[in-house]
């Protein structure tokens, strides 16, 4: 495969940036198989974001010849209070998102928070030694990382490691490209930042979409707020597609989804047909009854997001289809991954 094709491969949707694709053009000029890593916390049942969306992005680095690490950051979940801040269900829940990202992105390599920093006696040396190029304020800043806001009264001291750990992360992994979504933006300058400063290898970042949930989205002037509020959400199970999800249930949350008529902008149900249902399908056809048109195929986003602006395409019409076409996608997920009883009671008891 020659770099052109690995380039259009990683910036293809639903990257959205890039910092920078002339670093990234000169990487797999000199390295054929670079390292990269997307970090997650482990926080609930997955869905077509944190699995899908994401895992097809981690397939297109696969293919470009990128050697791809899933980081599942346990003692970040601890620290943000995810799953009750219970270090058992912790642990069980992240052998389930293993497993899940080992079946959806062959070729993966899973890495566990507990497992880098016991096999790193000089990690928590490089956490201070970080932490010392970090004002108090920067920190309190990249806290929109963890999905919270900056507000000093509801933080607690151990929060204030997150991001430094997250930073120190990537160094001890020693990678050439950090992968995340639009959320994780911030700590991504800060690395970039403060790594020339330590002599550190800097990392290319590659930043995706963040799949929005099928409510209508929260208003706010902050983007960081934005994007938190509104992106698809384990704790928010009536507006986002969880990977266990039965056909039925699929579409009749389509059903509900807010897509108004002939409006693009933060429309949920045009967002996962262009991040989700184009990547995997090279046609999609919309079923109608002859009286409204008859069916209509599509080999693009592009001509669909047009026909809906126009109001050719009524958005019924279009939520039925993405129903269709996310059950294709998600039913031999289900199938495939086992969700024990008491993993699920587990995940439950927490959401």
């Amino acid at each position: 495969m020659d770099i052109t094709e690995k380039i259009n491969l990683v910036t293809r949707d639903p990257t959205e940036e890039v910092v920078t694709q002339e670093e990234l053009v000169n990487l797999f000029n000199t390295n054929s198989h670079p390292k990269h890593y997307i970090g997650l916390e482990i926080s609930g049942f997955l869905h077509l974001g944190s699995l899908v969306l994401t895992g097809f992005k981690i397939n297109d680095f696969i293919k470009a010849g990128v050697k791809c690490t899933v980081f599942l950051a346990d003692w970040h979940t601890y620290i943000n209070n995810k799953l009750g801040g219970d270090w058992d269900r912790i642990r069980m829940v992240s052998r389930y998102y293993a497993d899940a990202f080992k079946l959806f992105c062959p070729g993966v390599e899973i890495i566990e928070g507990s497992d880098l920093y016991e096999s790193r006696k000089e990690y928590w040396m490089d956490l201070v030694k970080f932490s010392k190029n970090m004002s108090l304020e920067r920190t309190m800043r990249s806290l929109t990382i963890m999905g919270r806001s900056a507000d000093k009264d509801k933080i607690e001291l151990g929060q204030l490691f997150y991001p430094p750990m997250q930073a120190v992360d990537i160094h001890s992994m020693d990678l050439d490209i950090v992968h995340a979504g639009m959320d994780q933006r911030k700590i991504h300058m800060l690395v970039r930042e403060i790594f020339p400063k330590m002599k550190w290898k800097v990392p290319i970042a590659v930043h995706h979409h963040i799949l929005a949930g099928l409510s209508e989205p929260e208003v706010s002037s902050d983007s960081d707020s934005q994007i938190i509020s509104s992106k698809m959400s384990k704790s928010k199970s009536s507006s986002g597609i969880f990977i266990h999800d039965t056909d039925d249930e699929i579409g009749s949350k389509f059903k509900k989804a807010w897509c108004p008529e002939g409006i693009v902008e933060k429309n949920p149900v045009l967002e996962i047909f262009r991040y989700v249902v184009f990547h995997q399908f090279n046609e999609i056809v919309v079923e109608r009854p002859e009286k409204f048109g008859g069916n209509v195929a599509y080999t693009g986003y592009q001509q669909l997001e047009k026909d809906f602006v126009e109001k050719k395409l009524h958005p019924s019409d279009l939520k039925t289809a993405a129903g269709k076409y996310v059950s294709d996608i998600i039913r031999p997920i289900r199938e495939k991954i086992v969700l024990p009883q008491e993993l699920s009671e587990s995940i439950k008891a927490t959401t």
